[in-house]
């Protein structure tokens, strides 16, 4: 049902581009263009965007046909929901549309208000017409991948709540849970962005159409701008908070290398021992050498005996303490880099949400409310205050969005390129792929990586916090074994995230059928603040 609404906006589209170059037209016909080369670009943005987007709605499309299910499992694809089906669709169709969005937020958008400053200034009405034109397509585009975020971010969100009371407790309902509040939060502040894209586009409308009420519609337009970016800015704030937080507590922890296993001390007791009873049959074999009778003979050779048998009792301890040394150094070394990962993991979240989210958007509300101002006090006189807010914001976060997507890409590379990298333990890597088809499947940017390096590190802290029931955690020091929990506690996986007590939390790292919820919940805990 979504091709024939595509397909009518699309229609639309080119009827008001087509209306507003008839305009365009006329009045060239009474003067002569002041900024011929702004017209032209401005037009061509309008139209490449209309043309980008319709492709991409015809690419989810057919894309989506005859896709079979994953592994070949026919019965899986027919037991899929049609909800499922409805989200995989629209979030393929959101991942799609969301390069043109971001050019359209990072480029065209701050190129259209510089643009309508110029033409404001200059009083030259064939370039506002065209950047109100360009503003519209630009808007639309905005508003169709806000609306289909917005829809996919409400259905995962109920399908979380759905997993997280299925799950009552433990990993499985913390990670449900959290998905929940976050795709719901998602869902409330798209709803927020749709309805700041609808007012952008009445503006721009109003502007075409020369309406009367143009101010009042730039002023709305601006409000809701501001308002969309405040509440953006205030949440990347809290992530910053809570990232900052978590970053805190892991860095609290103590040392692995300097956590001494308790088996580690009491096999040097032994040693000590071993070496004090070997030193005494040398002793005694010293006496018994020296000793004169028949019975010399016989204590000389009890005492070597004794004295061969002390020996080999301290070699023996040695050798089981060099094992253990090594074991528990490898154990430390591995938990060390577990602890370093989750620290860097949080500063680059602090990083990310600072600059994109709490700088960047709180910029583009600000420039809101300057719009908002202007054209309250100015009529619809463009401020270039406004203007280099807007700009400003928008640089910091296509930025932020362009380094995302750059390391997604290069980690999507590797996971082809080199699978062996990252791949568990005891299990055999897929062959490498070659260069050209690795970099075909990192530009798949609507595809999640799923045996990245935050995968391996999951399965590093589960492997060493998990209980002896667990397959390869049975050697695990238990030293060792509470270090690693006490990362989870860090991480906020620990009982109280799981709403149970410290026994039973620690039961369900002793159980082998919740490895796989365990390892998805400290992954999803590396990535979060």
């Amino acid at each position: 049902m979504s091709t024939p609404a595509h397909r009518a906006s699309a229609r639309q589209s080119a009827a008001v581009l087509t209306s507003v170059r008839q305009r365009q037209e006329g009045n060239r016909a009474g003067s002569p263009p002041r900024n011929p080369v702004g017209q032209a670009l401005l037009q061509m943005q309008s139209s490449a965007g209309n043309r980008a987007t319709a492709a991409v709605v015809q690419r989810a499309r057919s894309a989506d046909k005859g896709k079979a299910p994953e592994n070949g499992d026919a019965s899986a694809g027919a037991k899929k929901s049609c909800r499922d089906r409805i989200a995989g669709l629209l979030d393929r169709f959101k991942k799609n549309l969301e390069p043109i969005d971001t050019f359209i937020k990072g480029v065209q958008t701050p190129v259209n208000a510089g643009f309508t400053q110029q033409a404001a200034a200059t009083a030259n009405e064939g370039l506002k017409h065209s950047s109100a034109a360009s503003g519209t397509s630009a808007a639309s585009g905005n508003l169709l991948t806000e609306a289909a975020g917005t829809v996919v971010s409400g259905m995962d969100a109920y399908k979380n709540m759905k997993d997280a009371k299925t799950h009552e407790t433990g990993a499985k309902h913390h990670t449900a849970q959290k998905k929940a509040r976050t795709k719901g939060t998602d869902a409330v502040i798209g709803a927020a962005g749709s309805g700041s894209y609808s007012a952008a586009i009445a503006k721009e409308a109003t502007k075409v159409q020369k309406a009367a009420d143009a101010a009042v519609a730039s002023e709305a337009s601006g409000i809701a701008s501001a308002s969309v970016g405040a509440i953006k800015g205030v949440r990347a704030a809290f992530r910053v908070g809570g990232a900052a937080r978590k970053y805190k507590r892991v860095k609290e922890l103590e040392d692995p290398h300097l956590v001494q296993p308790v088996a580690l001390t009491r096999l040097n007791e032994s040693r000590e021992q071993a070496e004090w009873a070997a030193a005494e049959a040398y002793v005694a074999l010293d006496a018994y050498w020296d000793h004169e009778g028949e019975e010399r003979l016989e204590l000389v050779s009890e005492a070597i005996d004794a004295a061969w048998e002390a020996m080999g009792e301290v070699r023996d301890t040695a050798e089981t303490i060099q094992r253990t040394e090594r074991k528990w150094e490898g154990e430390a070394d591995r938990l060390t880099r577990a602890q370093e990962y989750a620290k860097k993991k949080q500063l680059t979240k602090i990083g990310k949400e600072a600059i994109g989210g709490a700088v960047g958007e709180s910029t583009k509300a600000a420039a809101g409310v300057v719009t908002a101002v202007a054209a309250g006090t100015a009529g619809l006189a463009s401020n270039p205050v406004g203007w280099g807010l807007a700009g400003a914001g928008a640089g910091l976060v296509l930025g932020v969005t362009l380094y995302k997507a750059l390391r997604a890409a290069t980690k999507r590379y590797e996971e082809k390129r080199h699978p062996e990298r990252w791949a568990p333990e005891g299990e055999t890597p897929e062959k490498a792929a070659s260069r050209g088809d690795s970099l075909k499947h990192a530009l798949t940017f609507w595809k999640k990586v799923s045996k990245g390096e935050r995968q391996a590190m999951a399965r590093e802290i589960y492997a060493l916090a998990a209980g002896p029931g667990v397959p390869g955690s049975g050697d695990t020091t238990p030293e060792m074994r509470e270090s690693a929990r006490a990362l989870l506690i860090a991480l906020k996986a620990g009982p109280t995230d799981h709403k149970l007590d410290p026994e039973a939390w620690a039961q369900t790292l002793d159980d082998p059928a919740k490895t796989a919820g365990w390892i998805s919940e400290i992954a999803e805990q590396l990535a979060s603040g």
